[in-house]
């Protein structure tokens, strides 16, 4: 598993972010709108959409504002182990972020790695 990047933020919760170069934007952190996305980040994150549990779980997460990890367990015929992988690759490739607050993980869509994604593909 790649290492993350915590902060603690003045709510009390705890954000996490990829730590290293993998499917990460110039600056080391995940790609941003702004940032030109290289070959290397447009692949990863066009992996991280190749499988169809993952489409499914950006599909849901662009339904909802936030969506906690149990949430998808109940909405998808996969298991919860299966699930938190699926997410932490999307995570890695910039595609969604996480929020821990106390013992549960909300996800939401990171707007900045999908309008990345965007322009990427649009430049192709």
């Amino acid at each position: 598993m790649a290492p993350t990047t915590t902060t603690a933020a003045l709510d009390g919760a705890v954000r996490f972010e990829p730590a290293g170069e993998r499917c990460c934007g110039p600056d080391g952190g995940p790609a941003t709108a702004g940032a030109a996305v290289d070959d290397d980040l447009l692949a990863c994150m066009a992996k991280a959409l190749g499988h169809p549990a993952r489409v499914r779980i950006v599909r849901l997460l662009a339904e909802r504002k936030t969506c906690v990890t149990g949430d998808l367990v109940a909405e998808l015929p996969l298991a919860q182990s299966t699930i938190s992988e699926h997410l932490r690759i999307l995570r890695e490739a910039g595609l969604i972020q996480g929020e821990i607050a106390g013992p549960r993980t909300s996800y939401c869509l990171s707007r900045a790695g999908l309008a990345a994604l965007q322009a990427a593909v649009s430049s192709l």
